[in-house]
């Protein structure tokens, strides 16, 4: 017979503390049929929590099969620990899996050619694992790491300054976390000066960099947006039939003179300029509907990047 077990956490939010070790459990979990890893919104399901006597948070209870009087736990609140209590209980014998992560860990050996290239904006944490602070910072920080992954010239990254103390002195880190942002033209680094919230660091990198990203990571409305292109295309708009090519010609003068993403953008804007005038005044905003279904559909993040870029460049030319 399956043996059935699992364990929940019946949160609030003085709970986030625990949440980012609590949640490497299920990964380490997922292939032990008998163990289920859960947790409970007590702000949501007062009556549930009620129910079962929880009076503090975070409570975490374990239920052995075919048994609804809990064990409560009272161990440390970390991933290891946690893997090693359920293993106990369970009979299993999971290992903690190591959760995947688009932060950029940075060394002394690698620390010069990540932060100092030219080519890049990089965004760096200096912090200590020790640090409590740093611990509730750390589930936002991954966000944005996921956020700009697709951003070529966009690194999030962060350097353990507890143990690489020299190179955390280097740019004056006195405390955790420490944040410094090192743009493309300035690499003496800028203090990061802004929120902690993830639409704070959503609207710095955007404004910094030039990016156009959401809190998920997605493009918003403005991406793909060449100012300079703005006048030409309205022109292109207004024009008859014969005039649209001289205006394209002019368009694609422009462009020449485009550098980095924006002449990558330009290019888009140049092949728009073309369907229109093959395909007829239609084409624009037949394309955008289709598109918009296609976006809809589960398709891979950069191909979204690609049909929302497309979408917003022909908006320009359906306005």
């Amino acid at each position: 017979m399956r043996r059935s077990a699992k364990i929940a956490v019946l949160s609030c939010g003085r709970c986030k503390k625990i949440a980012p070790e609590y949640e490497k459990l299920g990964p380490s979990f997922n292939r032990e049929k008998s163990v289920l890893i859960g947790k409970v919104d007590c702000d949501k399901y007062k009556s549930l929590c009620s129910e079962y006597q929880v009076s503090k948070y975070p409570t975490i209870h374990w239920y052995p099969k075919g048994s609804l009087k809990p064990l409560e736990y009272d161990g440390p609140y970390t991933a290891q620990v946690f893997v090693e209590f359920v293993n106990a209980e369970a009979g299993t014998n999971a290992e903690l899996v190591p959760t995947p992560s688009d932060i950029v860990v940075l060394t002394p050996e690698n620390f010069n050619q990540v932060v100092l290239d030219e080519t890049k904006n990089v965004l760096v944490e200096f912090y200590a694992p020790w640090c409590t602070h740093c611990k509730l910072l750390a589930p936002t920080y991954e966000k944005v790491a996921t956020a700009y992954k697709l951003e070529e010239d966009v690194v999030i990254a962060n350097l353990d300054a507890d143990r690489y103390k020299d190179l955390a002195e280097k740019y004056e880190v006195n405390g955790y976390p420490k944040i410094k942002f090192f743009p493309k033209s300035n690499k003496a680094g800028e203090a990061y000066k802004s929120g902690r919230d993830l639409d704070d660091f959503i609207n710095f990198i955007n404004e910094k960099c030039g990016t156009s990203r959401d809190r998920k990571g997605r493009l918003n409305s403005q991406a793909g947006i060449v100012s300079s292109l703005d006048a030409l295309v309205k022109e292109f708009i207004s024009a008859t039939n014969d005039e649209k090519k001289a205006v394209l010609s002019r368009i694609e003068e422009e462009v020449e003179n485009l550098k980095g993403s924006s002449a990558r953008y330009g290019k888009m804007y140049v092949k728009a300029a073309k369907f229109c005038i093959e395909r007829g005044e239609d084409y624009a905003p037949k394309e955008i509907e289709r598109l918009q279904r296609m976006l809809k559909k589960s398709i891979h993040p950069s191909k979204a990047d690609e049909f929302i870029l497309k979408k917003n460049i022909l908006a320009t030319f359906a306005a």
